[in-house]
């Protein structure tokens, strides 16, 4: 090894302790970054050496070091851990939040929750049991049997503006999905090429990691790993980012509420319309679609049926002031009776079927029994309350259910993201301690230079020549 040769090997020091500062400096800069992966130079000795030739010989000391290659630090297993549990927790946040609008809906317990209602309703028939021949307690009772009713109209309606926002929104995912696949599909193209000459891709293959993470909890997408630094992007079994190509995602199913069983909402491909099983928001999303708010809805309707033919069929047993047989109080306004059609059909107190017995030799009805009858229903183990309560107490315990499910995923994904955190996060503590390190690596390399120069300027003011 000449003197000259001590100088390059000093040279590729100086140089590879300057790259490493530099990609500590970026790492630093970057603590903050979202989806940023801390780097690291990998140092390598340039070796000697070691083909013999005719008119050559190594002493095998080496030519100094190479800092060609700097590494992005990520785990593959974690980041998959990572989609997994993401997804996940998406759709669990998605179904707490549709189970939490639910139960606004019905606004149980509260004074103006439909068990309220109904409990006013059957106080009103107790006033009229009490006063049969005061025509304002009859009033008041049709009075607070409209309250109900508009009660029910609007639980219905706010489970239908919920199932049309969420309609809606899902709408909106499956366009920002492939939004989201059409960059990774460019990314990945972009990746290639670098790789393929020399280049560098690290901060091209954070974009598109972050990108992948984002379809991880929109519609629970995972990844397959290629040559050249590429990833397949898969949702549901079905590829949506093979390479650089990426394909597209649509939704299918009714706009209606009232469509669902006939036409149910999903999501399926945007080339040949076959059905995609996604994860993620986009998962629960879907179950609230088709299974949640339509099953509750369902539900209240279930109630309105209930409540009219419990009425209609006492009512009818009992007579008016007239004389005349009770009328459905209960109907519908169009079609068969559901919570969004049920009317009140009797507006003149008159009508009220209180009393029992009919009329005798022209005297007005004015028995109270059908009335007290009909404030007992509220006591059937079969009838409207019953059935009314048992489905508030299957929700209550149901979102119950949702909330735990949501915290213990919580848990599970804050474990998750700190062990990908440790690997690919920065931790400043590390990057000073390495900052320091190839600093005074720097200032050797620095003192090797000036050891070499003093020496050379030693031989030749001595000899005139360069020894070997």
């Amino acid at each position: 090894m000449s003197t000259f040769s001590s100088l390059n090997a000093a040279t590729t020091a100086l140089w590879a302790q300057r790259r490493a500062l530099d990609v500590t400096g970026q790492n630093i800069a970057n603590v903050n970054t979202e989806g940023y992966s801390r780097q690291r130079v990998d140092l390598a000795a340039i070796g000697g050496s070691v083909v013999p030739a005719f008119f050559s010989t190594s002493n095998g000391i080496g030519g100094g070091v190479s800092a060609d290659e700097v590494t992005r630090i990520r785990d593959a297993f974690l980041e998959g851990r990572g989609h997994t549990e993401h997804a996940n927790s998406a759709r669990l946040t998605v179904e707490n939040e549709t189970f939490e609008l639910v139960e606004q809906a019905f606004r149980e317990p509260g004074d103006t929750g439909i068990q309220s209602l109904l409990a006013d309703m059957w106080s009103g028939w107790e006033d009229v049991a009490n006063q049969p021949q005061d025509e304002a307690a009859r009033g008041q009772m049709l009075k607070r049997l409209e309250t109900l009713v508009g009660g029910i109209h609007f639980s219905q309606a706010s489970l239908g503006a919920q199932w049309t926002q969420s309609r809606e929104s899902l709408d909106v995912l499956v366009a920002d999905v492939n939004a989201s696949a059409t960059s990774i599909a460019d990314l990945n193209k972009a990746i290639q090429r670098a790789h393929q000459s020399g280049l560098p891709a690290n901060d091209l293959s954070d974009q598109r990691d972050l990108l992948v993470m984002k379809l991880a909890d929109q519609v629970g997408a995972t990844v397959r790993h290629g040559d050249d630094g590429v990833v397949d992007v898969l949702v549901g079994g079905m590829t949506l980012v093979s390479g650089s190509s990426a394909s597209s995602l649509a939704t299918a199913g009714t706009y209606s509420v009232d469509g669902v069983t006939a036409d149910a909402p999903r999501i399926v491909t945007g080339s040949g319309g076959y059905t995609v099983r996604p994860g993620g928001t986009a998962e629960g999303q879907l179950n609230s679609l088709t299974t949640i708010i339509p099953s509750y809805r369902k539900a209240l309707d279930d109630t309105a049926v209930s409540l009219a033919t419990g009425l209609n069929t006492a009512h009818a047993t009992g007579f008016d002031l007239a004389g005349v047989a009770g009328t459905p109080l209960l109907g519908s306004a169009s079609g068969p009776i559901t919570a969004a059609s049920l009317k009140v059909m009797i507006t003149d107190p008159k009508k009220v079927a209180a009393s029992s017995v009919g009329p005798t030799a022209g005297v007005p009805a004015l028995d109270h029994g059908n009335a007290d009858a009909i404030a007992q229903l509220r006591q059937s183990t079969t009838g409207t309350d019953a059935g009314y309560r048992k489905m508030i107490v299957e929700l209550g315990v149901q979102a119950a259910v949702a909330s735990r499910n949501l915290d213990i995923q919580a848990v599970i994904s804050t474990q998750v993201d700190a062990a990908r955190e440790s690997v690919a996060g920065v931790n400043i503590d590390e990057e000073m301690t390495n900052m320091l390190s190839f600093q005074h690596a720097y200032s050797a390399a620095g003192r090797l230079v000036t050891a070499i120069d003093e020496t050379l300027d030693q031989l030749i003011n001595r000899t005139g020549l360069v020894g070997r």
